[in-house]
């Protein structure tokens, strides 16, 4: 667990994603707002297989939490719902900007930090995370602040990697065959010019339960034959042998 004055990933990962990521995450977002099935994740899982939104979006109030380019959102308006998209790098969101414009979908984007959203209480019926808060955040903040905005009822879904992958990436930053960290404490992952979460199972669900969510699914995500691509950080015959994905499902109770 993260202590409460411990906020320097912020700044951080701000500084990552306006300054490098953006630069080459940018060209991406035209095919993601593009897609006409939405896939998800590293090995681009389709939502027919997965099931992550539910079924009734039409009119549902729903907030991406760390939305990066926003594309998420822009399914879900697609669908009928109202989302709100909220990241805290100015480089991502100008390039969410540059999206609305040109396939004509308009949401409200904003500039913040998903450890504390400018929302009251009760003001969304989803919270969803592709890699965004669910990833970058302190999950001791973040899963707590997605219980406060959700109305009793409200769904979270998160996809993050895996603590598998997690306990196998190296000092070289790929994953191996090898468990490279001890599983008890894992929380913080310093990648040296940013800072990424991942916590164990175990602590996941005591996390979700206290702040008053039902889980309902968690499914550890396979690699396809054939894959797409390879990435740095894992190779598809990995994931295909071991999950380096995870999709957490949940229900606010109430």
């Amino acid at each position: 667990m993260t202590h409460d004055g411990d906020t320097d990933h912020l700044e951080q990962n701000r500084r990552y994603w306006d300054d490098q990521a953006a630069a080459w995450h940018g060209p991406l977002a035209r095919d993601h707002w593009s897609q006409v099935e939405r896939r998800w994740g590293l090995w681009a899982t389709p939502e027919s297989q997965v099931s992550v939104l539910p079924s009734d979006l039409a009119g549902m109030r729903a907030i991406e939490l760390g939305c990066g380019t926003a594309y998420v959102s822009a399914w879900l308006a697609r669908a009928g719902a109202h989302p709100v998209g909220i990241d805290l790098s100015e480089q991502q969101l100008s390039t969410a900007r540059a999206m609305q414009a040109e396939f004509g979908i308009d949401f409200p984007l904003v500039l913040g930090n998903a450890e504390k959203v400018p929302y009251e209480d009760d003001s969304f019926d989803l919270a969803i995370s592709e890699y965004g808060a669910s990833l970058w955040c302190d999950p001791y903040r973040w899963i707590p602040e997605a219980a406060r905005l959700l109305a009793p009822g409200g769904r979270l879904v998160f996809m993050r990697y895996s603590p598998l992958f997690a306990l196998c990436v190296g000092p070289e930053g790929s994953a191996s065959t090898t468990l490279s960290r001890t599983q008890f404490g894992l929380t913080r992952l310093d990648g040296g010019n940013h800072v990424q979460f991942v916590l164990p199972h175990g602590e996941t669900l005591r996390l979700l339960r206290s702040c008053g969510f039902v889980v309902e699914d968690l499914m550890e995500i396979q690699a396809p034959r054939p894959a797409e691509r390879d990435y740095s950080e894992v190779s598809a015959d990995w994931a295909r042998q071991w999950p380096s994905e995870e999709i957490w499902k949940a229900r606010l109770a109430g």
